[in-house]
C-alpha cells in the first residue's frame, strides 16, 4: 500500500531533522521494514483462542491500553 500523503508528509518532516536524528529514522524504518515482512498466518494462531478467560484478557486490554498506547515524546 502507499499513501502519497503520508510519504510527502514524513519526508517535510525528516528535512528538519538534524543528520544524526535521520539516521535514527533511517534505523528504525529498515527495522520496522522486517517486521512486516515476517508474520504468522492466523490459522496458525487458532492454538491460542480461548487460552484467557473473559477476566484476564479484559485486564490484558486494558493493559494494553494504559500502557502501549502512549508516545512520549522525550524518549528520543
Amino acid at each position: 500500500m502507499y499513501d502519497a500523503t503520508l510519504r510527502e508528509e514524513l519526508l517535510r518532516h525528516l528535512d528538519h531533522l538534524p543528520p544524526e536524528l535521520q539516521r535514527q529514522v533511517l534505523e528504525l524504518s529498515r527495522a520496522m521494514a522486517k517486521f512486516t515482512s515476517r508474520g504468522i498466518p492466523g490459522n496458525q494462531l487458532l492454538r491460542f483462542s480461548g487460552v484467557l478467560n473473559s477476566d484476564e484478557a479484559r485486564a490484558m486490554a486494558k493493559s494494553i491500553e494504559n500502557g502501549c498506547e502512549r508516545v512520549d515524546s522525550l524518549e528520543w
